[in-house]
């Protein structure tokens, strides 16, 4: 089953239809937003489209497919297996994992208990995120993160879109093969998209996931129970976040995580970022642009 295929599990039929005839190349699909009472928009080819009832439109005047209450209720059937109330956790953290890890993110009435936010009613939109692998994307920058044979502490520094964690991923697949046990702290589950226990990602055979875990426990749980080589984690950014990658180094583990920035100058406005970098913890920073395209590579620091 390719990307399409799977996404289309969890689509009303008629929605199935015009995809079919305006997708004709399922790896450039990034996104698909559902709103009740809207037009269906779609992020392909780097383009956005509205979807029509015979393909795809970009064109005022055009006849649009509106997504109905109907067919709201019947895609939340799909994503949550006919059971919302079994995954209230999850959707409590603002989105469902579905088979073939894409992300379904949802918006709607909020529950709050305790601070928190318990679960969502009344779903108003959902934002189906395509889980896309590039395999062999991390082959261009592997050669700098390695000092003497050995992996070094790395951070990947992009914008939103930019493909940070699609080279988080392969990296983590290109460790695995290299013979790294590599533990992945997933909170957002999208490194490894584990769908009912199963990664949906190919990351390796040496790979272990703690998923849906807050990045800095998941960490540090990983360091007493897995004895990980190296752990990978996506977005870090706080205090929390810091604390445990410093744990993580006393404890003998290398680490490569993700970060948001247009580059290194951005990092270092993040006090607690800052300060993980002018200690020299992490000892390459790749940096990504988002144009020419996705996951070109602006630049590279760190000794050689």
């Amino acid at each position: 089953m390719n990307e399409l295929e799977t996404v289309m599990r969890v689509l009303p039929q008629a929605i199935r239809n015009a995809l079919s005839q305006g997708v004709k190349e399922a790896g450039a699909l990034n996104e698909i937003r559902l709103r009740t009472g809207m037009p269906i928009y779609l992020k392909y080819k780097a383009k956005e489209y509205m979807l029509a009832t015979n393909g795809l439109t970009d064109q005022t005047g055009v006849s649009k497919l509106v997504f109905t209450e109907g067919m709201m209720k019947e895609t939340v059937e799909y994503i949550s297996n006919y059971s919302l109330y079994a995954l209230e956790e999850e959707v409590g953290h603002g989105f469902i994992t579905v088979l073939g890890g894409h992300r379904a993110g949802l918006c709607g009435r909020t529950v709050i208990a305790d601070g928190r936010v318990k679960t969502i009613r009344n779903i108003s939109s959902i934002n189906l995120r395509v889980a896309h692998e590039v395999f062999g994307c991390a082959a261009k920058v592997s050669p700098y993160l390695f000092s003497k044979e050995s992996f070094v502490n790395t951070l990947i520094v992009s914008p939103p879109g930019a493909g940070k964690t699609t080279l988080l991923r392969d990296t983590v697949r290109l460790l695995s093969e290299k013979g790294y046990t590599v533990g992945v702290s997933d909170e957002r589950s999208e490194i490894a998209a584990m769908y009912q226990g199963i990664i949906q990602n190919k990351l390796g055979t040496r790979v272990d996931v703690l998923d849906g875990c807050p990045k800095n426990l998941g960490i540090e749980m990983l360091i007493r129970s897995m004895a990980p080589d190296v752990i990978a984690v996506d977005e870090i950014g706080t205090r929390e976040d810091v604390r445990s990658l410093k744990l993580a180094a006393v404890s003998g583990c290398k680490v490569i995580a993700t970060a948001h920035g247009t580059g290194l100058e951005d990092v270092k406005r993040n006090t607690a970022l800052a300060e993980l970098i002018e200690q020299g913890y992490f000892k390459r920073v790749v940096c990504l642009a988002l144009k020419p395209s996705p996951g070109s590579i602006e630049g590279i620091y760190g000794d050689k």
